[in-house]
């Protein structure tokens, strides 16, 4: 069930003042960032736990893909990202101390299970003495960033579909196949990134809420969706909204700099073994490369440097419209990231292998196979997809 008190009549309210009036009547929000949101996601939601802190309601974040890319480090707040959700409920033990008081607790954990023994002062309890029941979720509020479908939050939804399901959501994307699953849905499909869309949030909510934080944050956004304004996403008016950015304090050339600038030596020589495996497809505009345990290990790199990796594939070749990236796991499970560019939706190109992700960006994961056997059978698949 919804609680009223965070849920507006449209007509009462406009879509703009909802959400302002939501997150101020929240009282712990919880800003999701789901697989595949990429740096605009993290730098978005960043940008938004700024803003709730000032507006009332201190937030935490969490993201599906794992800990925020090194190259938004720089971004304030940045240890705020979480990669789980503890303590989401609470069990609570009531026992009746109106005949006997507790002497003693005691506890032992033996074959997965905890046993807490409890010493009255005098007489016994019985089992209509002991009530257990769970508390309320500690979030009241999800402000879910960049997720088409509530099941781009992946293991998190899978984990506590009922939390999803009975707390209200304020839904912020740009993506056409958007399921506006939100009870609150800010979607524009003509904003180049989630960035975007939060500054005209804010802007109409009430400008005097931009300060520098939340400006780098979004413009960090949009310069990262649209690979520093490269993109057919770009329009007049992401330029004006950029620009205003950086009138509220926004600081480009730091977001440049570590974003295009700044590579670390370990993902430098990711990179360079992504490049000596380089296979392409010039006839569907394919490219793909197989990176190995091994390769991450000589590297000395790990699985949060690939961010960088996928993008260095689309933006060091104009042509290429499809990039996959097929990588070997410690667990030796066998994964692949399918990244596009418009007009190519990733997860319909290989919908037959049920990815998650969003439309730019699609993963899946194999086990017991080989790097060989999932590019054997994923490539052919997605050539062929794409030709059709």
């Amino acid at each position: 069930m919804i609680p009223h008190s965070l849920v507006y009549p449209c007509m009462a309210l406009t879509q703009t003042k909802q959400i302002l009036e939501t997150i101020r009547r929240s009282q712990r929000p919880l800003i999701v960032v789901p697989r595949g949101a990429g740096i605009d996601g993290y730098a978005t939601a960043l940008g938004l736990a700024h803003l709730t802190d000032k507006i009332g309601p201190v937030s935490d974040i969490v993201a599906v893909d794992g800990p925020a890319p090194a190259s938004i480090s720089f971004l304030k707040n940045i240890d705020r990202i979480h990669t789980e959700l503890p303590h989401l409920r609470k069990l609570i033990i009531d026992i009746d101390i109106s005949k006997t008081t507790i002497q003693n607790v005691e506890r032992e954990e033996k074959d997965g299970r905890c046993l807490f023994s409890l010493t009255p002062t005098q007489g016994f309890w019985n089992q209509n003495d002991v009530r257990i029941s769970t508390s309320e979720y500690h979030y009241d509020l999800l402000i879910c960033i960049g997720a088409s479908e509530l099941e781009s939050c992946a293991h998190l939804y899978e984990m506590y579909p009922d939390f999803f399901f009975r707390t209200p959501i304020v839904n912020i994307d740009h993506s056409p196949t958007n399921e506006h699953f939100g009870h609150i849905n800010m979607v524009d499909i003509t904003a180049s990134a989630c960035g975007e869309i939060c500054h005209d949030l804010i802007q109409e909510m009430d400008p005097e809420l931009f300060d520098e934080e939340v400006a780098t944050a979004f413009l960090t956004g949009m310069i990262a969706k649209t690979k520093s304004f490269k993109t057919q996403q770009v329009t007049p008016k992401t330029l004006q909204t950029a620009s205003r950015l950086m009138a509220h304090g926004a600081r480009r050339d730091e977001i440049v700099r570590h974003l295009y600038r700044t590579r670390s030596v370990s993902t430098l020589r990711l990179w360079g073994r992504t490049l000596a495996r380089l296979k392409s497809d010039p006839s569907a505009n394919v490219v793909w490369s197989l990176l190995s345990q091994q390769d991450f290990l000589h590297a000395g790199a790990e699985e949060h440097d690939l961010h960088d990796v996928i993008d260095e594939l689309i933006c060091s070749s104009p042509q290429v419209q499809v990039a996959v990236l097929l990588y070997e796991r410690a667990d030796r499970t066998i994964c692949a990231v399918v990244r596009v560019e418009h007009p190519w939706n990733a997860k319909q190109l290989i919908s037959v292998l049920q990815p998650t992700g969003t439309e730019t960006e699609a993963r899946l994961c194999f086990k017991d196979k080989t790097l060989l056997q999932v590019e054997n059978e994923i490539i052919p698949l997605l050539i062929d997809s794409v030709k059709k």
